[in-house]
């Protein structure tokens, strides 16, 4: 079975280790397509800290991953799904129902994120630190 998830992977954290290792223990291959940044800008209002090439490099250092792909549009995951010739569809909770219309392309599962973590917060409590004086 070979699943596939997609994500911006920015500010890399537990909390994105945690998915794709869940992902990667429901199929016996995983395919990870991450958002370019001209995407994650339109998504987020804002650039990515870490530039794409570095957001694929970190996922495809990860040994629970099988193969990275850059993702150029929310709209073309049915294309991806094809291509790859996906099995499941892996996304976290907080995009719950909203790929359910692809379901005639392959399974699809919504995961829990992991809790009090994510990247715009991470991103936040960093902006607000004040730098200490030596």
């Amino acid at each position: 079975m070979r699943v596939i998830t997609f994500g911006t992977f920015d500010v890399f954290h537990v909390g994105h280790v945690n998915i794709l290792e869940r992902a990667r223990a429901l199929g016996d291959e995983l395919y990870v397509g991450v958002s370019s940044d001209k995407l994650n800008y339109s998504k987020k209002g804002r650039p990515p800290i870490y530039s794409e090439h570095d957001r694929i490099r970190i996922i495809d250092a990860l040994s629970c991953v099988d193969f990275v792909f850059l993702e150029e549009s929310l709209e073309q995951k049915p294309d991806y799904i094809q291509q790859y010739h996906a099995d499941i569809l892996v996304m976290g909770d907080d995009w719950q129902g909203q790929f359910d219309e692809l379901s005639d392309l392959c399974q699809i599962k919504y995961l829990p994120r992991t809790p009090s973590i994510s990247t715009t917060e991470i991103i936040e409590v960093v902006r607000h630190i004040e730098p200490e004086e030596e």
